[in-house]
């Protein structure tokens, strides 16, 4: 179970969210798996991702002091078989990025991101069969607890919960009251992702939606 698959919104708003990992399986493929990984990633980053993560490190972080991603980073730091991530904004990068990965042939796992007919449409553009669909089903029970659906669908694109609720709110308050862009408050929700799956891109449409938008 990828921890992707619990993005919030519907299959509509995921145009601009379409996401490739890798994975090695551990005491099956992993070794030499490091520099495959890498592999990936270069490719990855040839396609003008908008994130891109190994597990440790994400493209955007707080010390950059600027909302500019750096992929090479992301690339020279990966030291283990791990999971690593690209995120793109669009079908059309995400496509290119996958043919190039398909005649990479790494012999890992790889895994499409995205609302389940979008991925099978770009198996179908690339010439491949999906290996197999995994589904989130959402929440059953929403209650009265959860923040409302600006919120989730900012906070949830972090997978591990590493963006809060709270702050989702605080970015949103910044943008309404123009202490901070969508694109910068977008870059800096992006901070605490180090998987990479974090979408700023999305983030910033969002944040703009916000601006007007009622809960």
């Amino acid at each position: 179970m990828t921890h992707t698959l619990h993005r919030d919104g519907d299959a509509a708003s995921f145009g601009d969210d379409y996401i490739l990992l890798a994975i090695p399986a551990k005491g099956h493929n992993d070794e030499g798996a490091v520099e495959k990984l890498r592999t990936f990633l270069r490719i990855c980053a040839a396609h003008k991702p908008v994130n891109m993560g190994n597990g440790d490190l994400g493209a955007y972080h707080p010390s950059q002091g600027s909302p500019t991603p750096d992929y090479e980073k992301v690339i020279a730091s990966v030291s283990k078989p791990n999971s690593v991530a690209a995120e793109f904004d669009s079908k059309e990068k995400l496509v290119a990025a996958l043919k190039e990965v398909i005649k990479a042939d790494l012999g890992i796992s790889i895994n499409l991101s995205n609302a389940v007919e979008a991925a099978h449409q770009c198996c179908r553009d690339v010439g491949i069969k999906r290996h197999s669909v995994e589904y989130s089903l959402g929440f059953m029970d929403r209650h009265n607890h959860l923040p409302n659906s600006q919120v989730l669908e900012l906070s949830t694109m972090c997978g591990h919960g590493m963006v809060s609720h709270t702050l989702v709110e605080k970015m949103i308050a910044y943008v309404k009251e123009n202490d901070r862009t969508p694109e910068e408050a977008a870059a800096y929700l992006a901070c605490f992702c180090p998987c990479g799956v974090y979408n700023p891109a999305r983030a910033k449409r969002l944040l703009e939606e916000a601006r007007t938008r009622q809960h």
